[in-house]
């Protein structure tokens, strides 16, 4: 695991956001974790931001809290982010990676339209977030597989979003580039 004071920082504050309602804030906090998530390729910090991403996504639709199992899915939640936090104040990194796998324990629980709304939401998370890594520099290929997603879900958010589109090997003008070369050069 890589940064574990950063992921410990950003579950800390994910709790405080999630007291708050306050999805902008986990949002924000979602995408602290992918710099680190992208250069070490690390699935601890990957979890982390999709966890929080589709936690946002949890708290700003207000209708699923009408569900019948919702209370206990979301107070379980909230229990695995105790228990994470716990377990990396301890250096007991397995019993974290567990927490992680009990939320999705969690969402299996449940039953009908709920459980398929929540799945749908990790779904899109996770989509979104290998997104935001694939904007970081690494293929396709390794980010769908870091992901546990496929290169064609991966493909056609890239296509949507816009990320395909940007022209990283963008130059000035050679007549700008020799004017700032003989510019050095008086100097």
């Amino acid at each position: 695991m890589q940064e574990k004071e950063n992921i410990l920082r950003i579950l800390r504050e994910t709790k405080e956001a999630v007291k708050k309602r306050d999805s902008i804030s986990l949002k924000i906090l979602s995408n602290q974790t992918l710099h680190s998530a992208s250069i070490y390729r690390d699935t601890d910090n990957i979890a982390v931001a999709v966890l929080v991403y589709a936690l946002s996504k949890l708290i700003e639709r207000k209708s699923y809290q009408k569900y019948k199992n919702w209370q206990r899915f979301f107070k379980n939640f909230m229990i695995c982010i105790d228990r994470a936090i716990f377990s990396l104040e301890n250096g007991q990194e397995e019993y974290f990676q567990s927490q992680l796998k009990c939320i999705r324990r969690e969402i299996s629980n449940l039953s009908g339209d709920l459980k398929k709304n929540i799945q749908d939401v990790f779904r899109k998370a996770e989509i979104n977030k290998a997104g935001r890594i694939y904007e970081h520099g690494l293929s396709m290929q390794q980010t769908a597989r870091l992901l546990g997603i496929t290169i064609w879900e991966l493909a056609e958010y890239a296509g949507q979003s816009g990320i395909s589109d940007i022209n990283l090997n963008l130059t000035l003008p050679v007549k700008t580039r020799i004017k700032n070369a003989m510019e050095m050069f008086e100097k």
